[in-house]
């Protein structure tokens, strides 16, 4: 049988790094589950068994499954029928299969009837689901709501709403608005306190909800009147079962047609405030966006893999004179370069993943007692590095799946302009991961700051420090010319004390972090490994020409380059 976990060493590799012992360890707090529940593990072993018997599931389920119901699912999907959401009869086979498998709130502490998972492996679930369909792993993955639902609601809003989720019922995340797209401190619908009911009341319309018409839904709503900000804003749990939510219409999309995107009609829909009141926005949006983009990651690595393996094959199959396309120089750098990119994407999904992972350990740990000094000093160690690159990853993971499906495309030719072939639906799906949860550009504006304080060149200089095998000093020589570029690269760019120029140059300075970090990661794979060998050779070789076009582009553009681009789009418009 198919499985996609089985089927790619990638996943054991990133699984097994080094620092899954200390995470596991901390998420498992010595094992003490294990006198209360008999499924918990009892050393880091068995979790890490445990772990990849899930992944071996969720491999075979999305490989047996959900691809095989892809297609049909991109034909059908979903309807609306007197204000509800009815999904696509092989949604609905996916949705029963995981919630079977138990694969519902894995994350969440086993006392809430979850798993207790890492997000590492979680995070490996929701890649392995959309290599199978992007769609329902949005639908699947928008769990990860629980997590700030977890983070930041009462005991008695976790006794009551996390079981739930960990049985089965779905989530969403209710922020954007007709007027209130990326600019959130825009959101209006309205909240008021009833003394009467001691309940909040909302009113207003949402759009482009992903799995709008879920079982509980975290909102974010105005609960201050006269405010215009984000410090207005409250964050707010909807539960489904007390009705006062419409589905308006579901959107016609290009692509992750599984999923319904919707709008909402808010109608004195009963809700309870999730932690304090004006930190909606300011503290709770902030963390349940990078759980979102986090799996958006996962989502675009999915994609690139997809595409990778639909190329891969077609061109093995497909002959021109006389033989097959793969023997043709200009198909088989794509394909390498696609795979590259994969690999890289990956790489960076589970550093990303690990450095969350770290930061959550401590902090859950800071509630349960005080923190030494040198936990305090790992806690923001890590917390910095997660912020630092979710945007970062986020990012370029998803520039590379669209760059990975229009390859996939490419290599098919006219075939693959057909929906006889997956990489015409991949293509589709892809398109989106690098619009929500935050538009490219937005990342950038959250990842130059880590350029310009120097945060991703310290990290680059952690990956530089490494010992690496000897084979291997060649391409760490480049990979250290490749730095130094790029160092020089930002101090022109800082040096010019020109806030303008500088964000006109931010998604090319971190583009070039983001090469360097790719090269050293895909460079410690392969000195623990061979199988990426191939790919941190043509991978660093790709970003060091990819620097040097960065550094010529900005070493040959002055003030007046910029006057032209301003001017001339004020006279065209």
């Amino acid at each position: 049988m198919a499985n996609y976990f089985l089927d790619n060493p990638s996943f054991r590799h990133h699984l097994h790094h080094p620092l899954m012992k200390q995470i596991v360890d901390m998420k498992e707090r010595n094992y003490a589950d294990k006198d209360k529940y008999d499924y918990a593990p009892v050393d880091f072993e068995d979790a890490m068994d445990s772990y990849e018997r899930v992944l071996e599931i969720v491999g075979e389920i999305s490989a047996e499954i959900v691809a095989p119901n892809a297609e049909s699912v991109d034909h059908e999907g979903p309807t609306l029928h007197n204000g509800r959401v009815t999904y696509a009869a092989a949604t609905q086979q996916n949705l029963k299969t995981v919630q079977k498998a138990g694969l519902m709130g894995i994350a969440m502490p086993r006392r809430y009837d979850g798993l207790n998972f890492p997000i590492v492996p979680y995070i490996m679930v929701a890649e392995l689901v959309a290599q199978a369909d992007a769609g329902f792993q949005n639908l699947w993955g928008l769990q990860d709501c629980v997590e700030t639902l977890y983070e930041f609601g009462s005991e008695d809003q976790h006794s009551r709403f996390i079981p739930r989720v960990c049985a089965g019922e779905t989530m969403s995340m209710d922020l954007t608005e007709p007027d209130a797209g990326s600019d959130l401190q825009a959101v209006m619908l309205k909240a008021t306190y009833s003394e009467k009911d001691d309940c909040w009341y909302l009113n207003g319309v949402k759009r482009f909800i992903t799995n709008g018409d879920a079982d509980i839904h975290l909102v974010l709503a105005r609960s201050e009147e006269g405010t215009t900000d984000g410090r207005g804003l409250s964050m707010f749990i909807y539960d489904k079962r007390d009705g006062g939510v419409d589905v308006r219409r579901i959107e016609n999309k290009l692509g992750i047609k599984g999923s319904a995107t919707c709008e909402l009609v808010y109608k004195n829909a009963r809700a309870e405030l999730c932690g304090e009141r004006r930190l909606g926005l300011i503290k709770y949006v902030m963390a349940l966006m990078n759980n979102a983009r986090l799996g958006v990651m996962s989502q675009a690595t999915g994609i690139s893999e997809a595409a990778c393996r639909e190329a891969l094959a077609y061109a093995k199959e497909r002959k021109q004179f006389g033989k097959a396309i793969i023997g043709f120089p200009a198909i088989y750098e794509m394909l390498a370069l696609m795979r590259a990119k994969t690999d890289a994407s990956r790489a960076l999904l589970y550093e990303t993943a690990r450095f969350v992972d770290m930061y959550k350990a401590w902090n859950h740990i800071s509630k349960e007692r005080k923190l030494e000094a040198g936990e305090r000093q790992e806690l923001k160690f890590y917390g910095r590095l997660a912020e630092a690159f979710t945007p970062l990853g986020k990012g370029m993971t998803s520039e590379f799946a669209n760059q990975n499906a229009y390859d996939a495309m490419q290599i098919h030719g006219g075939s693959g302009f057909m929906k006889d072939y997956a990489c015409e639906r991949l293509y589709r799906d892809a398109r989106i991961t690098n619009i929500y949860e935050g538009t490219t550009q937005l990342q950038v504006v959250a990842a130059i700051r880590y350029v310009t304080t120097g945060a991703y060149l310290e990290q680059i200089r952690r990956y530089e420090a490494g010992e690496y095998k000897p084979e291997l000093e060649g391409l760490k020589k480049k990979l250290i010319e490749m730095t130094g570029l790029y160092e020089k690269i930002v101090a022109s760019v800082v040096e010019s004390k020109d806030s303008e120029y500088l964000d006109f140059h931010a998604r090319r300075m971190v583009e070039a972090a983001a090469h360097c970090i790719f090269g050293y990661l895909l460079l410690q794979d392969a000195n623990k490994d061979d199988l990426f060998r191939r790919s941190a050779e043509v991978y660093i070789g790709y970003a060091r020409s990819e620097i040097n076009k960065i550094e010529t582009y900005i070493q040959n553009f002055d003030r007046n380059d910029l006057n032209y681009f301003q001017t001339t789009m004020l006279c065209r418009s």
